[in-house]
């Protein structure tokens, strides 16, 4: 493992910024990778990237945009995030993905939090506003939350080649941020589905199997239950053509990870039997 470190853009007024290490998992992501790192450097006094051998030039740009740079090789979801905790030079980190912008007025909320000291939370809920191809953020409706922001002394991601987002301790104190990170999922339908086809195959092998019979009803039944949870629960119906659009390719991806699912099930029984 290599890593060749590039001074911060915000050196000059680090005494302003909380102390705060941001890591980025990267593959081929020079599509936002300089606005994501520039926009980190909003709150954060460090902005560490876990490449895995791009060759689209990320590390480039990503090093351009003020960076350090960290070749790991592919360890999983959850075990690359564990690199950027290992690499992070303070305890505090934001977990951020290659398509996650920092608004100023998230900086501005974490910011105030750390004025007084240490926070009082191990913790951050942070929303997610998920940003179509075309027009304004889902402001509203559609967004997810994630525990972005904490403390690694405290909190690990699981080291797990599929899952990515930990478990918070019974006892912990969790905290709540009001303003969100903007994501942009998707610049087309064409990179969402390439993104939905890669995780239903990481999941589909990763994740606890579940029992056939009830696999086998959540293929015939469960991708209308899954497009529907999105579009009306989740309000995406606000959105447009794009939050159909979105409704519909997530819920194939869950779709899709259950018969990926039963497919691999099928196969290794097969093996069974065939040495049997």
């Amino acid at each position: 493992m290599s890593e060749t470190m590039t001074e911060s853009p915000v050196a000059a007024s680090e005494r302003m910024i909380p102390p705060i290490s941001c890591y980025i998992r990267t593959l081929n992501e020079s599509r936002m990778i300089a606005e994501v790192v520039r926009a980190a450097y909003q709150v954060c006094r460090e902005v560490i990237i876990i490449d895995s051998g791009s060759t689209d030039g990320t590390i480039a740009i990503a090093r351009e945009a003020g960076a350090s740079v960290v070749h790991q090789d592919w360890l999983g979801n959850g075990g690359q995030k564990r690199v950027g905790e290992d690499r992070a030079s303070y305890d505090w980190v934001l977990d951020l993905d290659a398509d996650e912008v920092v608004t100023p007025e998230f900086a501005a909320e974490v910011m105030d939090l750390f004025e007084a000291g240490e926070p009082p939370c191990a913790v951050y809920n942070t929303p997610l506003v998920n940003v179509p191809p075309v027009g304004k953020p889902w402001y509203g409706y559609g967004q997810s939350e994630r525990h972005k922001l904490y403390d690694k002394t405290k909190i690990r991601i699981p080291d797990h080649p599929a899952w990515d987002q930990f478990r918070i301790p019974r006892g912990t104190k969790v905290g709540k941020l009001k303003h969100a990170i903007l994501h942009y999922a998707f610049d087309g339908a064409e990179l969402f589905i390439t993104k939905v086809n890669k995780n239903s195959s990481t999941r589909a092998r990763h994740v606890e199997d579940k029992a056939m019979a009830w696999l086998i009803i959540r293929i015939f039944l469960g991708l209308p239950v899954y497009f529907s949870k999105r579009y009306f629960v989740n309000g995406l119906w606000r959105g447009g053509v794009y939050g159909f659009a979105f409704a519909l390719m997530s819920g194939f991806g869950k779709w899709l990870r259950d018969v990926k699912m039963y497919e691999r099930i099928m196969k290794e029984r097969g093996k069974s039997l065939y040495r049997d």
